[in-house]
């Protein structure tokens, strides 16, 4: 396959959504969300700035446009932040994207366990419907295997956060057991999650 670049003068970008009239938003890593325009040009000024905490791995990550985006305009973002300087923790929430700029923000899914590195940050909307994030295991193997703990899993919840039903412990952990997932993929033709 030939390659040729989009757009440059990005800061560690992160994650990407496709809306419907061929723009691209992107998240950079350092809390800024941008614009590049159907042309491939990255709009200067950023459309929003997140207050997060950036050390190493950890920052804004993950982006996804609700399934009825085109009506409800729900965007859905992944990044870290702290309470009070010393901890480390994830957050998932929703905006409203309208006129190019973020608003009124729902957190969804608070307080995964963060770090430096392993730090998680994929969400993918599932052709369920539900919303599926990856998170890390912060630095600490033994929270990936406790079913109780949202670190070093893929959950799986609805639009507002609540637990999907199918999820197999009866909380918001699909698959438990991971290190750092950073990515998120169907299937074309089963639908399976990779």
């Amino acid at each position: 396959p030939q390659i040729s670049q989009v757009a440059n003068n990005l800061e560690v970008p992160w994650a990407l959504a496709f809306l419907s009239d061929g723009r691209l938003l992107v998240t950079e890593r350092k809390g800024t969300l941008r614009i590049i325009d159907k042309e491939g040009k990255l709009e200067e000024k950023p459309i929003a700035t997140i207050a997060i905490k950036q050390i190493a791995e950890s920052g804004l990550h993950g982006i996804a446009l609700h399934p009825s985006f085109e009506t409800n305009h729900f965007i859905y973002l992944y990044y870290t932040y702290s309470t009070n300087g010393q901890n480390t923790l994830n957050i998932v929430s929703r905006f409203v994207f309208d006129n190019n700029s973020l608003s009124s923000e729902t957190i969804i899914v608070d307080s995964i366990p963060g770090a430096q590195f392993h730090d998680g940050g994929r969400i993918k909307f599932g052709p369920d419907g539900k919303l599926y994030i990856t998170t890390g295991d912060a630095l600490d193997p033994s929270l990936a295997q406790n079913k109780g703990s949202l670190a070093g899993k893929i959950l799986s919840v609805n639009d507002n956060g609540s637990p999907a039903s199918a999820n197999p412990f009866s909380n918001r952990v699909y698959s438990y057991g991971h290190r750092n997932p950073q990515g998120l993929v169907r299937h074309p033709v089963t639908g399976d999650l990779w």
